[in-house]
């Protein structure tokens, strides 16, 4: 279920410019992992997919912080979720959800990174973390004709 919330107040926003095109991003690098599973492409690897699924995500969570005049201190999976909670509040499950997409890599020291292959059952959950993500911030990035 995805939990309705209210965006915190804010005195005086100021949109980071470009959002739009994080959004228009974010939709379509999932219309394309919900494609290639529903086809069952094989040109796409379950890295790949897991991949463009985490810059979807990415992309639709900084066009919402974008747009409320934040930013995320990193592009960890957990740094955006503490990012749009800022402004949600705490989302119950989501936290959680997203935390789970980190564990697949840790890229920010090249030393000791590391990468894990979701199987094709966990490429499953990825994309409906995907499209939970879509359907919390769409209707907020939509909102007031802005796009």
């Amino acid at each position: 279920m995805i939990p309705n919330f209210q965006i915190q107040p804010r005195e005086n926003i100021i949109q980071i410019s470009d959002w739009q095109d994080y959004f228009r991003d974010g939709e379509q690098f999932l219309r394309v992992v919900t494609g290639a599973v529903k086809k069952q492409k094989k040109t796409f690897t379950p890295e790949a997919l897991y991949n463009i699924t985490a810059m979807a995500i990415e992309k639709y969570i900084m066009a919402f912080l974008m747009k409320n005049g934040d930013l995320a201190e990193n592009h960890t999976m957990g740094d955006l979720a503490t990012a749009l909670e800022r402004h949600t509040g705490e989302l119950p499950g989501l936290r959680e959800k997203l935390d789970f997409l980190d564990t697949f890599q840790d890229i920010c020291d090249l030393e000791e990174s590391h990468y894990i292959q979701p199987n094709e059952e966990q490429i499953l959950t990825i994309l409906e973390i995907g499209t939970e993500i879509q359907s919390l911030l769409t209707p907020h990035l939509i909102s007031n004709g802005d796009l």
